[in-house]
């Protein structure tokens, strides 16, 4: 005959799981870990968000000096009489123009590397520093 439905629970969970021979897991270092990994978010968070900020500051400034220096060269433009004049003047400026365009951008890209740079070490190291805490723990619980 079948077991009533009541009578499978009533079993002794304790004696069950004895059975099993399951790691025993250390909670504090699990919880010590987890602080640790949200730290490192945070920090990482934090590296990119103020390295961001400021390659969008720079990028201002560097509009804004663009700006004062197109006005500069309408100016100068203007003031050249002969069209031959005129023609080097802008040539001049369009090559200055784009020589100052590719530093600016070389400068941007330098600065969005580094902060790149700078979070991804954080993450990394705490990757290891994770890696190497789970391999104590493996080697600590099955000493126990």
């Amino acid at each position: 005959m079948a077991k009533k439905p009541e009578q499978m629970f009533d079993m002794d969970l304790t004696k069950v799981m004895a059975d099993f021979k399951l790691p025993q897991v250390d909670v504090e270092a699990l919880v010590t870990a987890q602080r640790k990994n949200i730290e490192t978010f945070s920090t990482a968070n934090k590296l990119a968000l103020e390295g961001m900020q400021a390659v969008a500051k720079r990028n201002m400034e560097i509009m804004q000096q663009v700006m004062s220096d197109m006005t500069e060269a309408m100016r100068s433009i203007a003031s050249a009489e002969a069209p031959q004049a005129k023609a080097a003047k802008q040539a001049e400026m369009m090559k200055a123009t784009y020589e100052k365009g590719m530093q600016n951008m070389r400068e941007l890209q330098d600065m969005v590397q580094k902060v790149s740079g700078e979070t991804l070490g954080v993450l990394n190291k705490r990757v290891a520093e994770a890696l190497d805490e789970v391999k104590t723990m493996m080697a600590t619980s099955t000493k126990l």
